[in-house]
């Protein structure tokens, strides 16, 4: 999965509107490989981007049901940064074993 499109499903508070048109956008993005369209296709790509809004909306709002405890934006950056710190560590070992 991209790394820019963010799990949205049971958070506390709720993804919000802006969070979920921007993984909408980003996936759009991805899967057109167009970071901005041209002006003939921009029309489609917000349509596209506003439609896979609305979908993910209805399915973190009220049609996904989960048991797990709600995620809290804190804890998953704090996750997110530990990852990125064994992902460097792992790069670093990589390159001074072939250095």
């Amino acid at each position: 999965m991209c790394r820019n499109i963010r799990v949205l499903l049971n958070f506390e508070p709720p993804a919000t509107d802006d969070e979920i048109r921007a993984a909408a956008l980003q996936y759009v993005r991805k899967v057109t490989g167009a970071t901005r369209p041209s002006r003939a296709n921009q029309q489609s790509f917000d349509h596209a981007v506003e439609e896979i809004a609305a979908i993910t909306a209805r399915l973190v709002h009220g049609e996904l049901v989960t048991l797990g405890a709600p995620r809290t934006r804190e804890e998953e950056a704090r996750r997110a940064k530990a990852r990125g710190q064994q992902r460097d560590a792992r790069t670093r070992a990589k390159l001074l074993a072939t250095g």
